[in-house]
């Protein structure tokens, strides 16, 4: 009988075949062995009932860290389609059985933005995302969204010589976080899709390239509740709210070391986890809660403080687990 699952989220950093290219660049043999000598280990300590994972290039790379880690012999890989750019791909590991699963490019026609009735044309997800529905016992079933919305990174035009110039750079900067907010606003439509009106647990994992606090980061989510609004006001919005582990640990521990990736000496959170309430621990008709939450990023280094580098074949980016203790009484769980 299963007491509790874990989730996690994993950017790979460019998981590729050897001898293919990615970016422009090509893995040899030595250096994919690298990879995934690195990748799978890292997974084995991480060792995740469900993972969600950002930068697959190729679903073969993928399948062979999985089964490198030889604690998933019969799990579940989920692969969603690579973006038109030939970018990456998003994934899914799932030791619990597969009921559904979809692959989605373009946004919900409800989520298309405009400002003072100019229409944003932004359309579709730069990176598609990966919808399972996952059945954790007879009676309980999650429904795991995968995602990875569009990087900090300055989006340039192609004629742009100088990409240090700082007033292209602060163009660049703005068109990715356009890109970013339409990207959040849609995953936030989509989540909406599956929460309203029911009490049908959501998990939502990866790379988000915001931190917690950040206006992406909050439209996803949702805003908790006024205080003083009435109760069923409180309902209706506890029913579609999401609660990130990050901020579920915080008020568990003393103690926030919780940053993912590093860029300038700036310590961020970019890759999270968000729960439904179903799982948090104050919801008193809750199927569980989060219990603890470990991050993952002793292999990162500050490059303002120190020459070393985070070697090739690792992630620049820290994975987050997060263990979902479940609740006595659910039939086939305890």
């Amino acid at each position: 009988m299963r007491k509790f699952f874990k989730v996690g989220t994993f950017n790979l950093l460019n998981l590729a075949l050897p001898d293919q290219r990615y970016y422009e660049r090509i893995y040899n043999q030595d250096q994919f062995r690298r990879k995934v000598e690195w990748t799978s280990y890292q997974l084995k300590v991480l060792n995740g009932d469900i993972v969600g994972f950002q930068e697959v290039f190729h679903p073969e790379a993928l399948e062979q860290v999985v089964a490198a880690t030889g604690i998933y012999d019969k799990a579940n890989i989920l692969v969603s389609d690579r973006p038109e750019d030939e970018g990456p791909a998003v994934a899914l590991l799932s030791r619990f059985p597969v009921s559904d699963v979809d692959v989605i490019h373009n946004f919900p026609p409800s989520a298309l933005l405009d400002v003072d009735e100019m229409r944003v044309p932004i359309t579709k997800f730069s990176r598609p995302v990966l919808r399972a529905k996952l059945r954790i016992s007879d009676d309980l079933s999650v429904t795991v969204f995968v995602a990875h919305l569009k990087s900090k990174r300055p989006k340039l035009p192609d004629n742009v010589s100088n990409p240090h110039n700082p007033r292209e750079s602060c163009k660049g900067e703005a068109r990715s976080l356009i890109i970013r907010a339409a990207e959040a606003t849609a995953l936030r439509h989509l989540l909406l899709d599956t929460l309203e009106g029911t009490d049908y647990p959501v998990i939502a994992v990866g790379d988000f390239n915001d931190d917690v606090g950040a206006v992406t980061s909050r439209i996803l989510t949702g805003s908790e509740p006024w205080r003083n609004l009435k109760l069923e006001q409180k309902q209706s919005l506890w029913d579609v709210h999401l609660y990130n582990v990050k901020d579920i640990q915080a008020r568990q521990s003393y103690n926030d070391v919780y940053y993912t990736h590093l860029h300038n000496g700036h310590y961020d959170s970019l890759d999270h986890i968000l729960v439904s309430q179903e799982f948090v621990r104050q919801n008193p008709r809750r199927l569980g809660y989060v219990e603890y939450v470990r991050v993952f990023n002793d292999h990162l280094i500050d490059d303002t403080l120190s020459d070393d580098r985070v070697p090739y074949w690792a992630s620049d980016h820290g994975q987050v687990i997060a263990t979902i203790q479940l609740e006595k009484g659910i039939p086939g769980v305890w």
